[in-house]
């Protein structure tokens, strides 16, 4: 793919350095220059679009600061350069704090500098458009209509809050079995509100040490405790101007309640080991499996938080509950598996609908992703069957889409479970997987 040519104004009075400035820029093919002698001029041009502009300190009809000040006004996303014959560091800092990408000191040997520091400018733009691609996939997934899928009364509720939750900042507490896409939730809110370009940072409170909690929520100083070898920011300065998203919210000790609470009160944090406030604007979405009302009368969490964290309650239904849903989500399940392996697609039998609507599903979505996958993968033919659907053992299948689990013992549980269907039957196990039989003997000496 042919690299976008980069636009270059060189605003220089000295008819000599300036020819010399373009000449040394123009030897890049990639480098479209614009030449300019003074700023009204430079100034006059800026429709044009520039990526980057070199600029003199002094120029004859006013000074290169009203200069910067000026094109960062028009568009603050062309890098400005600023070449001047004073080796004077206070001014470099002002020209800095305005703006500018860079202070050289102007010479003969200003070559290799300058093009390292527009091929840093250019470095930089590529990772912005590319961050700014991401936002844009990252804001299409999380799109209304891609994040709950089905059409049952209890989803269509959800959508409908989830459009009120968009429309201003205020908290949103989510609550549902685990499982369910609290998280999902939260995102879909997050990346369709006017905060959708900044940060959404998730923090599960229940996977968080009760000693670190504090930490990772406010950051700490370089020293402030034993382990704090550099400074630290906390995830509520990481989510400033976007969102807080903070899950399993009820697992938190009285003590962090206490700071969380005033933290939300004064809209400020402070560093521990620290005595400064930092102010904080981000938005607030909890989720919790548990009743908080019911934490609070029993004195594991504070009413006053909870007040102040009920904010639009959005209580999300166990899948059991959401009727044909089931089979719309197992459906899209499906078409995203297989097109994401390059597989070829595969339908939903009849008696595999029948069966996954007369299961309960104590692992919620989850649950159901997983075990769509799992049947993608067993089946053979265009159609998934029943028999490819591996509910017949809720033990086993407690334990195959158990949280804590790791790889090896998710990977495991397959293989056992398959042993079983096919009358350990090694080589077809294998087969059914696409391993050696070596490495189905291995994981099996390894239990």
């Amino acid at each position: 793919m042919k690299t976008k040519s980069l636009k270059i104004f060189v605003v220089e009075d000295d008819e000599w350095y300036n020819r010399f400035l373009v000449h040394n820029l123009s030897l890049n093919p990639d480098y479209e220059i614009f030449s300019f002698e003074n700023g009204k001029s430079c100034l006059e041009k800026l429709y044009l679009h520039p990526d980057v502009i070199t600029l003199d300190y002094r120029l004859p009809d006013m000074k290169g600061l009203d200069v910067l000040k000026q094109v960062k006004e028009a568009n603050e996303d062309i890098q400005v350069i600023l070449i001047s014959e004073q080796d004077d560091i206070n001014v470099a800092v002002d020209l800095l704090k305005h703006g500018a990408y860079d202070y050289i000191v102007k010479s003969r040997n200003i070559r290799e500098r300058l093009l390292l520091t527009i091929n840093n400018i250019r470095k930089e733009a590529r990772l912005k458009a590319e961050i700014k691609t991401l936002r844009k996939e990252v804001g299409q997934k999380y799109s209304l209509p891609n994040t709950l899928i089905g059409n049952s009364p209890a989803t269509q509720k959800i959508f409908g809050l989830i459009e009120k939750a968009t429309r201003t900042n205020i908290t949103v507490s989510i609550t549902g079995e685990t499982g369910t896409g609290k998280e999902l939730v939260a995102k879909a809110i997050h990346y369709n509100s006017e905060r959708a370009k900044k940060p959404f940072v998730a923090v599960n409170m229940a996977a968080i040490p009760k000693d670190l909690a504090e930490s990772e929520l406010f950051g700490h100083e370089k020293g402030a405790f034993t382990g704090a070898t550099a400074r630290r920011i906390g995830k509520f300065e990481e989510a400033n101007s976007g969102t807080l998203f903070l899950d399993e919210v009820a697992e938190m000790d009285m003590a962090l309640q206490a700071k969380l609470l005033r933290a939300l009160q004064e809209k400020e944090v402070v560093r521990i080991g620290s005595n400064q406030t930092l102010k904080i604007n981000c938005r607030i979405i909890i989720a919790t499996n548990k009743n908080l009302l019911d934490e609070v009368k029993k004195g594991n969490f504070r009413q006053d938080l909870y007040y102040r964290l009920y904010g639009l309650p959005i209580e999300i239904p166990p899948l059991r509950e959401r009727g044909n849903d089931v089979i719309l989500l197992a459906k899209n399940f499906i078409a995203v598996f297989c097109k994401e392996n390059k597989l070829e697609q595969k339908n939903l039998s009849p008696s595999a609908s029948q069966k996954l609507l007369a299961y309960p599903f104590p692992g919620n979505v989850r649950e159901l992703k997983s075990l769509i996958e799992l049947a993608v993968t067993l089946s053979d033919e265009k159609e998934i069957k029943a028999e490819h659907l591996l509910l017949e053992d809720s033990r086993s299948l407690k334990e195959l889409f158990a949280e804590e689990m790791t790889l090896r013992e998710y990977n495991l549980c397959i293989v056992q479970k398959l042993m079983e269907k096919y009358n350990n039957k090694t080589k077809i196990v294998a087969e059914k997987l696409g391993i050696g039989v070596a490495t189905v003997y291995r994981m099996l000496k390894e239990d």
